[in-house]
């Protein structure tokens, strides 16, 4: 008699549970506003992506989306305090693949696991990047930047938006296959690699497309190629990285996803899912991510994760062969 008692007061709790789970998220977010953390200074890719995607979000979730840029580290500051979160959907992130899945392969300091210790919503996009020179670089092609990088071993240099980017691993995989020793220097973010590359400080630089098309547009920058294996449709005067010799099997990108701490309430990843969906179809939000060389993707958290999964290992070979093993100081 007293087992049936007990397993019966369980399951009135696990009802109990549900209850007021759905009952919550069929109430959330109108009690306060939503927290969405970048891990980047303004300015930069995943900060576009946030200001894009927060405002028409936060309107048919009926509630207010506040932006909050936590940078450093890679993007992995921000992340960490998301993970650290309460899972009660006032704390989301938008994550890419850098402090989602990169830094950990070969960054013992990161403690967090991107695929356990976040709930993912949805992919919102997918980008290449570009490898730019400075205007005084004195290259104009992929070519005669791997030549000039040749004949000056270990005294030219790339930026990028910190150690273990997907911007970092990108520039080490140009040194990988072209058998060049273009040196890294990490910032924290887009607005002073910008200032640098085109104040001629440093020499090259592998940018998100969307943070260098306007230099590029302006004439101030030089574009070199794109890292995936096809032009941009947003650039199509840039050519792609796999146009040149040394670089046939090329492939980089960046990509965007909304994610939530472990343990978000299912019905409020549900509600999150359902509603970005509708957001990357409005014209309004395609044309934005369009211009920026963005694509829109959405789909199931499912989805999500088995790209994660996909992306993660294929960017761990190119971490393990050009980074961890000292191809890149």
């Amino acid at each position: 008699m007293n087992k049936f008692f007990t397993h019966r007061r369980v399951l009135l709790g696990l009802a109990l549970t549900a209850s007021m789970t759905t009952a919550f998220a069929q109430t959330w977010p109108a009690a306060k506003a939503i927290t969405l953390v970048v891990g980047y200074p303004a300015g930069g890719s995943v900060d576009l992506v946030a200001r894009i995607i927060s405002e028409p979000l936060g309107k048919r979730l009926g509630g207010q989306i506040i932006v909050e840029n936590v940078g450093g580290a890679g993007g992995t500051i921000g992340a960490q305090k998301v993970v650290n979160a309460a899972p009660d959907g006032y704390t989301l992130l938008l994550g890419s693949g850098s402090e989602v899945s990169i830094a950990r392969i070969y960054n013992a300091a990161v403690k967090y696991n991107g695929e356990t210790d976040l709930t993912g919503i949805g992919l919102i996009g997918v980008t290449p990047m570009v490898f730019v020179a400075g205007p005084k670089a004195g290259v104009k092609n992929m070519n005669e930047a791997i030549a000039l990088a040749k004949s000056n071993p270990g005294k030219l240099n790339f930026a990028s938006s910190g150690i273990g980017t997907p911007l970092h691993v990108a520039g080490e995989l140009i040194n990988l296959k072209a058998g060049t020793s273009i040196k890294h220097v990490p910032y924290r973010g887009a607005a002073q690699m910008v200032q640098d590359v085109l104040g001629n400080n440093i020499e090259f630089g592998v940018f998100v497309l969307s943070s260098a098309l306007p230099h590029i547009e302006s004439g101030k920058m030089i574009p070199l190629a794109v890292t995936t294996p096809e032009r941009s449709r947003a650039a199509p005067q840039i050519p792609s990285m796999s146009e040149f010799a040394k670089m046939n099997d090329y492939n980089m990108n960046v990509w965007f996803g909304l994610f939530g701490p472990a343990k978000l309430p299912a019905p409020v990843a549900a509600k999150l899912n359902k509603e970005l969906g509708e957001v990357l179809r409005d014209p309004a939000v395609w044309q934005k991510l369009q211009k920026a060389g963005i694509s829109n993707e959405g789909g199931t958290p499912q989805a999500l994760a088995n790209f994660i999964k996909a992306e993660t290992l294929r960017v761990r070979s190119v971490v393990n062969q050009a980074v961890v093993e000292g191809v890149a100081k």
